[in-house]
């Protein structure tokens, strides 16, 4: 991806939208099962050899997923701090790119993890 579609990407609508919907609160959604509590990582649909996690701005948009080979899968929340404190490095290690508020049917953003928690970070609440 070359750097001029990523800067437009980080500036996408959906993603600004997300940011709105999770400053409130602090809190972003990703799908976890309920028996392994492993969490949904698949292959990335615009870029080979890559695999994505998807988040949402909220349980009800998650929830919507939870559906098909997804059933068995659950929203569970990830606080802002937790996500800037734990879940970066790990998912940097795997090589993981996060996908944006996806919807059940349409294009799905996907963001290079530094560009994603960059975002995350500069909605964080310090309080």
């Amino acid at each position: 991806m070359s750097d001029n579609k990523q800067e437009n990407a980080t500036e996408h609508p959906v993603l600004a939208e997300f940011l709105s919907a999770v400053k409130p609160e602090q809190v972003l959604w990703a799908l976890q099962d309920k028996d392994s509590e492993d969490w949904v990582v698949l292959a990335s649909v615009n870029f080979e050899e890559t695999d994505v996690m998807p988040v949402w701005s909220s349980e009800q948009l998650a929830g919507q997923h939870c559906i098909d080979e997804w059933q068995d899968y659950q929203p569970a929340q990830i606080s802002v701090s937790d996500w800037l404190e734990f879940w970066i490095e790990d998912l940097n290690e795997d090589g993981i790119i996060i996908g944006v508020n996806w919807p059940v049917e349409g294009d799905c953003l996907e963001l290079e993890l530094a560009d994603f928690s960059q975002a995350i970070a500069a909605i964080e609440d310090l309080a």
